[in-house]
């Protein structure tokens, strides 16, 4: 499968990766540095904004407005006024937290895990913060709270705790957003890297970018089978989404963290974006409501 680079931004943890319709254009984040990228998909023109926090999650409110988390907090971010509005703070008594990935269910509910600078084991959660904003805690002592994805009939709830090297699947209830664990859908060998973001496709298949696998694993959740492989020419591939007009093509993620010089030299697009023609649609993400 054909990759290309989309634009060599050389982030420390690039992450979150989302495309928005509206503004024909697709987003992400560089965690450490505070960065929020937008690439214009006609114009081929990147805008960034700054913030003075870690932006770890990008998610579309409605075309001018984002849904960020910044820090251990969740905000509201106009993208013409530049202006932030303070949703919802989360673990503000462990100051060694912050957010991680997360994403809307199909009723506009936001899920977001968060997890220890040092990674400490246990010491993270996962939330739900209901439309009224009033926050429920999913999944207690996780450590990394990673990528999450809901089924196409909405029925299962698909969650990554990174160094569990697993993909639990939870029955889901859409009405409530009640989830119950069902069993372990995939289990991904060491020697492949740590399983991180992930997306669904229009057949119900999970595309996994692994950390330290060098490259995204399309999966099936059924069987627990890798389907095939998407060849990222670096070792630490963070996050991917389904992005374009037809959403056949997949936005990769990676990061230049915690890699030596000799590392570094050997693979110097660590941290840059890339962009993989795919021979399956993606589902177009939730919104937030």
């Amino acid at each position: 499968m054909q990759i290309t680079t989309l634009f060599p931004s050389q982030c420390i943890l690039a992450e979150g990766p989302l495309w928005h319709q509206e503004r024909n254009s697709c987003f992400w984040v560089d965690i450490e540095r505070g960065i929020l990228y937008e690439y214009g998909w006609s114009s081929k023109e990147v805008k960034t904004w700054s913030f003075d926090y870690r932006v770890t999650l990008v998610i579309q409110a409605d075309n001018n407005t984002l849904i960020l988390a910044l820090g251990r907090s969740i905000a509201r971010f106009d993208l013409n006024t530049e202006k932030l509005e303070w949703l919802v703070h989360l673990e503000q008594q462990l100051s060694n937290n912050r957010c991680n990935d997360g994403a809307c269910d199909s009723e506009g509910r936001i899920w977001v895990g968060t997890m220890a600078l040092d990674t400490e084991e246990g010491a993270a959660s996962l939330y739900c913060v209901e439309n009224d904003l009033s926050v429920t805690t999913k999944i207690p002592g996780v450590t990394i709270s990673n990528g999450l994805a809901w089924a196409l009939d909405n029925s299962v709830f698909y969650y990554i705790d990174t160094p569990t090297q697993k993909v639990q699947a939870y029955h889901f209830e859409k009405e409530t957003g009640d989830i119950t664990f069902n069993r372990t859908a995939i289990e991904i060998p060491k020697d492949m890297g740590s399983p991180d973001g992930m997306a669904i496709d229009e057949e119900g298949m999970l595309w996994i970018a692994h950390y330290g696998g060098a490259g995204v694993y399309r999966w099936n959740p059924d069987t627990g089978k890798l389907i095939e492989k998407i060849e990222v020419p670096v070792p630490n591939v963070t996050s991917c989404a389904f992005v374009g007009d037809r959403l056949d093509q997949l936005l990769i993620t990676t990061a230049s963290e915690n890699l030596s010089e000799e590392e570094l030299q050997k693979y110097p697009q660590s941290g840059d974006v890339f962009l993989a023609q795919t021979n399956v649609k993606g589902v177009a993400p939730f919104r937030y409501r």
